[in-house]
């Protein structure tokens, strides 16, 4: 004979009428709650669950936005790499051109044409690793839209009006002028 769990616990005196009545109650009340869709008043657990399976959503987001904006810089970078290595202009010369990067003035050497292209504003000097790289100025200028950290040096084409109460404004610089 197949007596149940309840009915053996019953008869060895572990459990009463009155436990057994209440927990058949309660699993009842609780099915009775799952079929209406509606939560048992003592199911914390189930609460619990959904609250960390909402959680762990959330910071599986998260990582994917990172992953993502991770995968984004690496194109974007790519892409400038791209950019510089196609337009590169070969500075080769003898004379040198200084410049700012950061707080430091470092030194490319270019010929005179270079020079005079890169003070008019028409090349422009971009960083690629540790190296310095001449660039004409419109693909500087995507390179700027891109990462603006990579423009070095680019000079201003605007001729710069000289201050009406400035005492040396008839006497000019020639650009050609080294120092």
């Amino acid at each position: 004979m197949a007596n149940s769990l309840l009915d053996q616990l019953q008869k060895t005196g572990l459990v009463d009428g009155k436990k057994v009545k209440q927990v058949t109650k309660d699993k009842r009340k609780q099915e009775k709650a799952q079929r209406k869709g509606q939560q048992a008043p003592g199911d914390e657990r189930q609460a619990q669950l959904q609250q960390a399976k909402a959680e762990k959503l959330e910071n599986d987001r998260q990582l994917n936005l990172a992953k993502e904006e991770k995968a984004q810089r690496k194109a974007v970078a790519a892409q400038i790499k791209q950019l510089i290595e196609m337009n590169a202009i070969a500075a080769t010369g003898d004379q040198p051109f200084n410049f700012a990067d950061g707080k430091y003035i470092k030194r490319i050497y270019v010929d005179d044409e270079q020079a005079g292209r890169l003070s008019r504003g028409v090349f422009t000097i971009v960083k690629q690793g540790e190296k310095y790289i001449v660039v004409p100025s419109p693909v500087a200028d995507r390179i700027a839209q891109r990462d603006p950290g990579r423009v070095i040096f680019k000079a201003d084409k605007r001729q710069q009006i000289a201050d009406e109460e400035d005492a040396y404004a008839d006497y000019k610089i020639p650009d050609d002028l080294t120092w």
